[in-house]
């Protein structure tokens, strides 16, 4: 890419913008080096990791980059056996820190799917926790490393401390003597040269015995060191020595740690590095409110409400640019600040910032074409040490740009042929325009000549826009109108600012009939333009409160449909419920008058009486059945029951099969995917075969299961197997019991049956999830386990 034509259209201000958005020196010296790609498979791939870090944006936050440094050069050092410093060790672990924080960035979570290109990158860093663990224990801060960071260190720190207390106990004797008080100007302790002293007054030097060590500036006091704490003294400054070799030992040794893993940080580095870039791109983009591009290499460029990035968005008009397909050359006419040069600049940063990989903002598939080059020459480039008229540096920039562009190449051209005689310079800019023409050399063109509107108006493949200008207010609109030529509204202009009537009319008589006829033509399209999109718009209008109704009658129709379903819901509930309440009913009255009544003759005639109730009650449950769409069998149990024999569960509304002999009143029944004990009480013989089952009263069941199971069973003391059948049962209980969380008391033990019930708990279907217990709920004696 020229990099005039950057210069020209500020992509150097992008780049501004990505670099502070950048977190790490690293990644801001790749983001300063950010220049527009020409292959588009580079491209696409560079679009879509700005995708892919805006989605991660917005669903996770900024990248966790926060106290990153460069240890580029730290981490050389160490692989050639150089002790690095506190500082340095320090910076190596807050990388880490970083690394680690990344990790649990890019980890997928199984709702989402992986990012195609970013994932890559978070695969490649590299968290070290014994070396970062290492660092933070040894190194306090970036002065002092931990009394802990070896016992050796520690025991010189202790001594050192023992020492400082023997001098200080010494000293303080000396200064509180009656003997040396005199001696002294203060009775103070200070240090000088690294050891201790006491002020002694000029005149008593030869008094008091000790080393001279410095005086004050008026020679009045001399800093002694007393002679007996002389020992004292060379034995701290020994000790600190100690503590200076060991602290570099301990250096050594962290120094030679990251040298061991300088592979993995070099390569946590590359990829950090860029992570930061690329999501300094998605930042970019979010705070543009761009969007991914579509590109192409046919030439083509249809953007939609496009946005010039370095306009405020409270001032900037979206406009829509489209280039490249129906014809290869645009000619932009209207008055100075109507936003003609913006347009032109948006064009080409659009398609650098494009190429670069950055999104753009503008709407959602908007079109960009892969350009080898983009050359532009835009603005007053007048030149007084060259000697240089504002026509001769735009002609010096157009000969070159004519030199290299071809068939790849966009071309900007603002005020093409201004700064000389008009008629020259309008002949002299058609003229620049058939040549790219006819090389097919997209070009995008400001101009004030009427001569250039009139070419456009005939030349095929050449197509006028203009810049809107509302005369009333006397500003402009900045929205791009193509297909319709500009006016300069200069004499509108002139007569709204208060230019006398007499005046512009003489102005107006000056013009050629030809060129009052052609203002006129341009002043009809634009009022044909503008009513046409103003009934585009209305009927866009129309459109979306259409399809507002459409939604909102779905809706409603949903809504009906949803209520009449509960509706027979709740009537075929009632029914089933009436009919069990009356067998209950007739049982009951069975049971009492079998107990006052005696003889075979009553015998017989109760049974055919509790016969008769049960074919009643059959004809009512196939009359329900009617109405709910389910077939309810009231069949008594007629025989003891057998394995494999079918039955009907009223309780649950539920048919399934007898697995275990009855134990007592109870016997195992498979219904479903469920393994439940009931009474036999609860059992009805089900002639059916294998008919659709009705579907369990769920509000029934669970209210009944909710009165007596608790949020918690014990199975300590069980061996592995029972165990894991009681915690399954209990399971099936809580969950038709509603219940959210439950725990499973198993122990510690040996951890075989924990370990037993983690397994089954992993392929339970009403399993959501399960952890082992915390500090207060029982820590590895428990599973919480969490219900769907």
């Amino acid at each position: 890419m020229d990099q005039k034509a950057l210069n020209t259209l500020e992509y150097n201000k992008i780049i501004d913008l990505l670099v502070s958005g950048a977190v790490s020196p690293m990644g801001k010296d790749m983001a300063a080096m950010l220049t527009p790609m020409t292959d588009l498979r580079d491209i696409n791939k560079a679009q879509q990791e700005t995708t892919e870090a805006t989605e991660l944006i917005l669903r996770k936050g900024s990248l966790p980059l926060g106290g990153i440094k460069d240890i580029r050069t730290s981490v050389q050092r160490a692989l050639v056996g150089a002790i690095l410093s506190i500082e340095e060790l320090l910076n190596v672990g807050d990388f880490l820190y970083v690394c680690r924080k990344i990790n649990e960035y890019g980890y997928v979570d199984e709702r989402y799917e992986p990012s195609v290109h970013l994932q890559a990158l978070f695969d490649g860093v590299y968290s070290v926790d014994s070396l970062e663990d290492e660092i933070k224990r040894c190194i306090i801060n970036q002065q002092e490393l931990s009394d802990s960071a070896s016992q050796a260190l520690g025991n010189i720190r202790r001594n050192i401390h023992t020492s400082n207390n023997r001098i200080r106990e010494q000293l303080n004797k000396i200064i509180q003597s009656q003997t040396y008080k005199p001696l002294l100007q203060d009775p103070i302790i200070t240090m000088r040269n690294d050891r201790y002293c006491v002020p002694v007054k000029a005149e008593f030097r030869g008094s008091f015995q000790g080393m001279i060590h410095d005086s004050s500036s008026s020679g009045q006091t001399l800093f002694m060191e007393p002679a007996s704490v002389v020992e004292l003294n060379n034995k701290i400054k020994e000790l600190f020595i100690e503590e200076r070799k060991e602290i570099e030992r301990i250096l050594a040794k962290l120094s030679g740690m990251v040298a061991y893993h300088a592979e993995k940080l070099s390569a946590g580095t590359e990829m950090l590095t860029k992570l930061d870039f690329i999501f300094a791109k998605g930042e970019l983009a979010l705070s543009m409110n761009a969007s991914k591009p579509e590109f192409n290499e046919s030439g083509h460029i249809n953007i939609k409400k496009g946005r010039h990035p370095l306009l405020s968005k409270d001032t900037v008009v979206p406009t829509d640019i489209y280039l490249g397909k129906n014809f290869t050359t645009l000619l932009i006419t209207g008055p100075n600040t109507g936003g003609k040069t913006v347009s032109l600049k948006t064009v080409g940063l659009f398609t650098c910032m494009g190429q670069a990989g950055l999104h753009i903002p503008a709407f959602d598939h908007s079109e960009l074409a892969v350009f080898k080059q983009v050359c532009a020459d835009i603005g007053d480039e007048q030149s007084i040490e060259q000697s240089l008229s504002t026509f001769s540096s735009h002609m010096k920039n157009i000969v070159e740009i004519l030199d290299k562009a071809d068939e790849n190449t966009l071309v900007l051209l603002d005020e093409l042929g201004a700064g000389t005689d008009p008629t020259e310079g309008a002949a002299l800019a058609i003229a620049i325009l058939q040549h790219l023409h006819a090389r097919r050399i997209r070009t995008a063109v400001t101009t004030h000549y009427s001569e250039l509107k009139v070419y456009a108006i005939g030349t095929e493949g050449v197509e006028n826009a203009s810049c809107e200008f509302d005369v009333e207010t006397l500003r402009p609109t900045y929205k791009l109108l193509i297909g319709i030529p500009g006016k300069s509204n200069a004499f509108a202009i002139s007569a709204r600012l208060g230019l006398p009537d007499d005046i512009i009319n003489h102005a107006k008589n000056v013009l050629s009939t030809e060129d009052v006829r052609f203002e006129d033509m341009i002043t009809d399209l634009e009022i044909s333009k503008k009513s046409v999109i103003m009934e585009q718009e209305r009927a866009e209008q129309y459109r979306r409160d259409a399809e507002i109704l459409r939604k909102r009658y779905e809706a409603d129709q949903e809504k009906l449909k949803n209520q009449r379903e509960k509706i027979i819901k709740d009537a075929r509930l009632e029914a089933l419920n009436l009919v069990r309440q009356a067998k209950d009913q007739a049982d009951d009255l069975y049971k009492s008058l079998r107990s006052h009544l005696q003889g075979a003759a009553n015998q017989k005639e109760i049974e055919a009486s509790r016969q008769a109730i049960k074919d009643h009650l059959q004809e009512v449950a196939e009359e329900a059945a009617k109405h709910t769409g389910e077939k309810i069998v009231l069949k008594p149990l007629s025989k003891p029951l057998e394995k494999g024999d079918r039955v009907f569960v009223h309780s649950l509304n539920q048919s399934g099969t007898v697995i275990s002999r009855p134990e007592g009143e109870e016997v195992m029944i498979q219904a479903g995917f469920m393994k439940i004990k009931v009474k036999t009480s609860d059992l009805s013989l089900d002639d059916t075969k294998q008919q659709k089952q009705a579907p369990v009263l769920k509000g029934s069941i669970k209210a009944g299961k909710s009165m007596n199971i608790r949020p918690e069973k014990d199975l300590r003391g069980l061996m592995v197997q029972e165990g894991c059948e009681e915690a399954d049962k209990y399971l099936d209980d809580a969950y038709l019991a509603s219940l959210s969380q439950v725990t499973l008391i198993h122990g510690k033990g040996t951890g075989v049956l924990r370990s037993a019930i983690h397994t089954k708990l992993k392929k339970h279907p009403y399993v959501k999830e399960f952890r082992l217990g915390t500090y207060g709920e029982g820590e590895d004696g428990v599973t919480i386990v969490m219900l769907k």
